[in-house]
């Protein structure tokens, strides 16, 4: 027999949540542990769990004190910084969005206290994964009951540590198993209390902390990148498209001030045609299974650019559909029935696309290269977009938003010179790239946080004879 299958001979350990008297003498979920000593594996849940012989366990609640609550209604002039359920980022696992709010407008959920480095896990849809530490600026503010604040008992377990234990895997599969109700799905503070906890040392604690908190710095460094980069481009979408790259004087149009040498026509027009293609896609028979050609999707352009990673394939299409739908370099794909905040998004064909085609619920607009740039046209639409100018001549249903080919035909656009159109596409594509690259590294050093995560708590990776310098 397995040496991690249940023995008669071990008993069960029901983890007691102690400092917290409402708890005393058992919790509702506690999660049942057996051992075998000599290896020092450890079943939670009926599901194996090996740790070091140099590694403790416990539930959460016997490494935290007591949290206390605060109405600020008592205090209706004092002002206060509030963290509801809605503050917290999910992807960067930190306090984004905290508010200042006057005792006297505090909602009846304001009541939770909380200080530095206290640890604060959502009980709401939880699954969210809306988990964070609180820093130095946010201590004395006041969080929703929507949110279990653990303080962490320092002598046993430090607030970096289990903060990072909470975002496993691990942690949050128990605590998905543990959600009630259907159209709000929650869990208790007891269920969090009770969970199983490995506890390493506490240099040891510290040094995965350290290695961990050190990526998720990195990634917010890309993400301010990010951030500069992607203001700068609106900037520069801005400048170009009302003053152009000619130092020349400005006119005022229907679509506002644009230099003096571009025309302003509809992107339909015939006299000059600026494109040869407007349609909608292919909706003929599709799989998820890996055919020869893939069909786009609305999910295909979600990011921006054409993601071939985010398809379906189409079943034997035929050769006159493959000729008519097939999509070319510089064909622009645009979300035209949408909900507003994606309404169109586009993404245009770069490099290689001989086995792609144009799918439905997204309109292929191919230029006429000779007079209309495509990659000028897709960095005016995304100023379009930026401006609300789709928002404004889009017909609304329930959830979502459309743009007939009607419309689109009679969109006015600035056209300048073909040469002109070139270099502003080219002085845009450069910031685009630069965001493009930024993404990637962020998406790399996501990679590895969460391959760090799960090694470091599963000690499948050891680092308690590393020396950090800090």
């Amino acid at each position: 027999m397995s040496d991690l299958k249940r023995r008669a001979d071990i008993p069960v350990r029901h983890l007691e949540c102690n400092g917290y008297p409402e708890y005393n003498g058992g919790l509702e979920n506690p999660p049942s542990v057996e051992r075998d000593y000599g290896e020092h594996r450890v079943i939670v849940d009926g599901n194996p769990y090996s740790i070091p012989d140099s590694w403790g366990d416990s539930s959460i609640s016997e490494v935290v004190v007591k949290a206390k609550q605060r109405d600020p209604r008592k205090k209706p002039d004092e002002v206060f910084q509030y963290v509801d359920v809605s503050a917290v980022s999910n992807t960067s696992f930190k306090i984004t969005g905290a508010s200042l709010t006057h005792g006297s407008d505090a909602p009846s959920r304001a009541r939770k206290a909380i200080e530095t480095d206290d640890v604060i896990f959502a009980t709401v849809r939880p699954t969210l994964k809306r988990i964070a530490l609180v820093p130095p600026e946010l201590d004395g503010a006041i969080a929703s009951t929507g949110y279990c604040v653990l303080r962490c008992d320092k002598t046993k377990v430090l607030p970096g540590f289990l903060y990072s234990f909470l975002i496993t895997d691990h942690f949050n599969a128990r605590i998905a198993g543990l959600e009630r109700g259907a159209s709000y799905p929650a869990v208790r503070d007891s269920d969090v209390m009770s969970s199983w906890l490995p506890l390493p040392p506490l240099p040891e604690q510290k040094k995965i902390a350290h290695i961990l908190s050190t990526v998720q710095k990195a990634i917010e460094a890309q993400e301010r990148i990010i951030q500069t980069t992607t203001e700068l481009k609106k900037a520069l979408m801005h400048k170009l498209f009302t003053e152009g790259l000619r130092n020349e004087p400005q006119k005022e149009t229907e679509i506002g001030l644009v230099p003096e040498s571009w025309e302003v026509v509809e992107l339909g027009c015939e006299s000059p045609r600026l494109l040869t293609a407007m349609r909608n896609g292919y909706t003929g028979k599709q799989t998820t299974e890996a055919q020869k050609f893939s069909v786009s999707r609305i999910e295909t352009i979600g990011a921006g650019y054409i993601d071939r990673n985010r398809v379906r394939y189409a079943i034997d299409p035929s050769q006159s559909v493959i000729g008519k739908y097939l999509i070319r370099r510089g064909d622009i794909l645009f979300s035209h029935i949408n909900s507003d905040p994606h309404l169109g998004k586009t993404g245009i064909a770069e490099g290689e696309t001989s086995n792609l085609l144009h799918g439905m619920n997204l309109l292929l607009i191919r230029a006429n290269q000779k007079v209309l740039n495509p990659w000028f046209l897709n960095f005016l639409f995304q100023w379009y977009r930026e401006k609300g100018v789709f928002i404004s001549i889009c017909s609304r249903a329930v959830n979502q938003s459309s743009i007939n080919q009607g419309k689109m035909n009679a969109l006015e656009i600035p056209v300048p010179e073909i040469e002109e159109q070139e270099e502003i596409a080219a002085a845009l594509g450069v910031l685009e790239e630069k965001t493009a690259n930024h993404k990637r590294r962020r998406s790399i050093l996501q990679d590895l946080f969460h391959a760090l995560l799960h090694e470091l708590m599963n000690a499948k990776t050891r680092v308690h004879e590393l020396e950090i310098n800090k």
